[in-house]
């Protein structure tokens, strides 16, 4: 079957959050764009992530909490291709899905909004549900405190504390127009971003090969060489968002550099750096997980 034929439908499933919404519109578009007369259409699907908003992530099973349902549509038939934010797929595959497609990404970094690092008070509120956030922050300021927070980034926006921050992707401020909220963009000596912040992922299902082939020019192998060496790195400690770790591969040319961070259970935070030929990314990025996880190595919060 030739999915890229004129007047042909192709099905798209996403999460219901405007930010969910943007990101398949975006594939979406750029499927259009790429094969002239290709109708696409958005399948909307409620994840367990998005219904339960009074728990910590971690409390609901932490990785896929938010790509279970979703997955689950092109699994069935009734979707042919899926579209996630990149950090919150599991970091092993899911079994009959492959990811066809990463297309080019955005700035991976992490933002504050409310106030810049330097302009928060003493004993500041910081407002994160990530262990990852609170971590690196902690360790550039050790007298803010931090209130969990959960919502889409409308409810994050909203919750700012009096005086303090709240930390949200810059990815997602920027692809909703909301960049001119940003008090201070956080760079990776202060804030090594999550595993594939900023980088979208398009799966198929396994063997589909005309979906495949559809989606095989908005792969960005610069940023398959980059998310692939993150997601060894996660795999080897075998978490996900509740996790304190920290990820960032960059590509130029035909080298990869990848800087990781893992905060141990006696609190300490341990930076390390590897550099390679691009394509031994995911050697490089399992290399570096085994060098930082020693005795102190974290453990889930």
């Amino acid at each position: 079957m030739n999915l890229a034929a004129p007047g042909h439908r192709v099905t798209i499933a996403t999460r219901a959050s405007a930010l969910a919404r943007w990101q398949a519109g975006a594939v979406a578009a750029r499927l259009g764009a790429a094969h002239p007369g290709l109708r696409c259409e958005l399948l909307v699907v409620d994840t367990a992530g998005d219904r339960i908003q009074d728990r910590p992530i971690p409390e609901l099973g932490g990785q896929g909490v938010f790509v279970k349902e979703v997955q689950s549509a092109v699994l069935a038939g009734r979707a042919d291709i899926a579209v996630h934010s990149a950090k919150d797929l599991p970091s092993l595959p899911t079994e009959g899905l492959v990811i066809a497609a990463y297309p080019e990404r955005a700035d991976p970094r992490d933002a504050l909004v409310g106030a810049d690092l330097a302009g928060l008070a003493e004993g500041a509120t910081v407002a994160t549900g990530s262990v990852r956030r609170r971590a690196q922050l902690a360790a550039a300021r050790g007298d803010l405190r931090f209130v969990d927070l959960r919502g889409n980034i409308a409810t994050r926006l909203g919750k700012v504390p009096p005086g303090g921050a709240v930390v949200v992707a810059l990815a997602a401020l920027a692809r909703l127009g909301l960049a001119d909220r940003v008090a201070e963009v956080l760079e990776p000596g202060v804030v090594l971003p999550q595993v594939g912040q900023g980088a979208l992922a398009v799966e198929c299902r396994e063997g589909d090969q005309a979906a495949a082939g559809l989606l095989d020019e908005l792969d960005d192998l610069g940023v398959r060489a980059e998310v692939e060496a993150e997601r060894a790195f996660l795999a080897c400690l075998g978490g996900g968002c509740d996790l304190p770790v920290g990820a960032l591969a960059r590509v130029a040319g035909a080298r990869l550099e990848i800087e990781a961070l893992v905060v141990g259970n006696d609190g300490v935070a341990r930076r390390g750096r590897r550099r390679g030929p691009t394509s031994t990314g995911e050697d490089l990025g399992r290399d570096l997980a085994a060098e930082l996880v020693g005795p102190g190595g974290p453990t889930r919060r």
